[in-house]
């Protein structure tokens, strides 16, 4: 059994659809993977080899990761990546090819080294995929014995997001990425009747386990336009009408943004749920998506580690707690101290999974497991809390939470009492060095509306404690962001060039 089979939806049912309409139905998709497949052995290309994909969102992104997933390991690369970048994920997973669409992008090219395949894929006028070998090394091709991937393969690496550190490489293999799929599908009742729009990445595993091969293994539709446009979603929404769509906070606070521009289509297409995931999402954001939207928001927790979905609020009628990311579906968690014994129900420590869908372990690099694996159990990096019923709430990454004279202080807290302000549209706290406090706080705003920084803090102090109250509050046209649009809590003192140890 490998991943193959989550592709298992009604012949003539749409599996992926395109903005412009043109659709393939599941008996398509599964011929075309399995011709693809065919052309990426009949290229030399072996189980286990590396084959990276840098293309933009789109059919073709998810048919290539499908079709690289089963001949070897697919290692999908973000297409806005420079040169230097791609140069270091080539030889980092030792990648064997590179596949992209019409020989872009140029960096992703330019940065291919002698011993790697390039590959094009090339779109039919059916919607379907063939792959053409446009460069091969010197050495023949030799002809393969080829099997099918078994559950225990790697079926695709991925990359932590190395803030503070060099990513470490995540091998996934196919019995995580099912195991995460159908856990998907049972906390939210996916089936055949449900269409999904993809607005994450599938460079991501939001996007690609969370939207894309969910939605695949419940038989439903996804409808996968070339990344996230907000000026095209609500056009998207009244063409395709989707039941759901899963995407980062940012995402939808641009989404409702704009939605009051498009009530009609709001009042005509209800989603039967609407998901978040990859960041926080800030308790005052989901009053409001659930009020404009009039659907339930399901805020989730999710890892690349654990192939995605770790805890979710669950769907109505069960109960959703804002400020929570629920409880685990065919995932146990549990709370642990620095020694590494769990802690009892409502107790503050580091948030640790267990269950089929985290991988064994980081690739190559020991000290790493030494410390994130603990007696079967994943350690997150995560500080968290269990409440009585078993939800979990965090409190933020145990890297950022703020440590201002010995008082913790949740970032996340006060990114919300911000975001409360009507002027205010994101929202970041974050620690600044101090000379004698260890570390301050302070937080950067993306305004709406006229406001000063005297008045923001004097909303703050109605809202928290003195020493949660920001020492400086940076007024920026936009907040840094990362690959995958994480915000860049940790940096964001260096960014701004602001406190001092001195």
């Amino acid at each position: 059994m490998n991943l193959f089979e989550l592709l298992a939806g009604e012949d003539n049912h749409p599996a992926l659809v395109t903005p412009d309409g043109a659709s393939l139905t599941y008996k398509q998709l599964r011929e075309n993977v399995i011709q693809l497949v065919s052309q990426l052995n009949s290229f030399g290309l072996k189980r286990g080899e590396r084959i990276a994909i840098a293309m933009t969102n789109g059919s073709p992104m998810a048919i290539s990761f499908l079709a690289a997933a089963l001949s070897g390991t697919a290692a999908p690369l973000n297409p806005k990546y420079k040169q230097e970048e791609f140069a270091f994920y080539y030889e980092d997973t030792q990648a064997k090819a590179l596949i992209t669409l019409s020989e872009l992008p140029e960096a992703a090219i330019a940065a291919a080294t002698p011993n790697m395949k390039l590959i094009n894929a090339r779109v039919n006028t059916d919607g379907s995929l063939s792959f053409e070998l446009v460069k091969t090394p010197s050495e023949s091709i030799e002809s393969l014995n080829t099997h099918s991937p078994s559950l225990n393969d790697v079926a695709m690496i991925l990359h932590t997001s190395g803030t503070t550190s060099r990513p470490k490489r995540v091998p996934i293999r196919h019995r995580n990425l099912i195991a995460s799929a159908n856990n998907i599908i049972g906390a939210y009742s996916l089936s055949a009747d449900d269409t999904t729009l993809c607005l994450m990445p599938l460079f991501h595993i939001h996007g690609l386990v969370g939207c894309l091969l969910a939605t695949l293994a419940s038989g439903g539709t996804l409808v996968c336009p070339n990344g996230f446009n907000a000026l095209e979603f609500w056009k998207l929404v009244a063409n395709f009408k989707p039941t759901w769509y899963s995407a980062a906070p940012t995402m939808h606070q641009t989404i409702l943004a704009r939605a009051s521009r498009n009530t009609e289509i709001v009042k005509a297409n209800p989603f039967r749920f609407i998901r978040s995931s990859s960041a926080p999402l800030p308790p005052i954001i989901i009053e409001q998506l659930e009020e404009t939207l009039n659907a339930p928001v399901l805020e989730s927790y999710s890892m690349t580690e654990a192939s995605h979905l770790m805890t979710t609020n669950p769907l109505p009628p069960k109960m959703r707690k804002p400020g929570t990311v629920g409880y685990g579906f065919g995932v146990e968690v549990g709370i642990m101290d620095t020694e590494g014994s769990l802690l009892p129900q409502r107790s503050l420590g580091e948030v640790v999974v267990k269950a089929p869908n985290v991988i064994d372990g980081y690739e190559n690099n020991p000290e790493a497991n030494a410390t994130a694996f603990v007696d079967g159990w994943f350690r997150t990096g995560d500080q968290g809390v269990l409440d009585e019923d078993g939800y979990l709430r965090l409190t933020g990454r145990i890297k950022e939470l703020i440590n201002r004279g010995g008082e913790k202080i949740s970032p996340l807290e006060v990114d919300d009492v911000l975001l409360r302000h009507p002027a205010v549209a994101e929202a970041l706290a974050f620690a600044v060095p101090h000379k004698s406090l260890g570390e301050d706080i302070h937080a950067a705003v993306v305004l709406k509306a006229e406001v000063g920084e005297k008045e923001l803090l004097d909303h703050c102090s109605t809202m928290l404690a003195d020493f949660k109250i920001p020492k400086q509050i940076h007024i920026l046209e936009q907040l840094p962001r990362g690959a995958t649009g994480k915000l860049q809590r940790l940096a964001m003192a260096k960014l701004l060039n602001v406190g001092s140890r001195e």
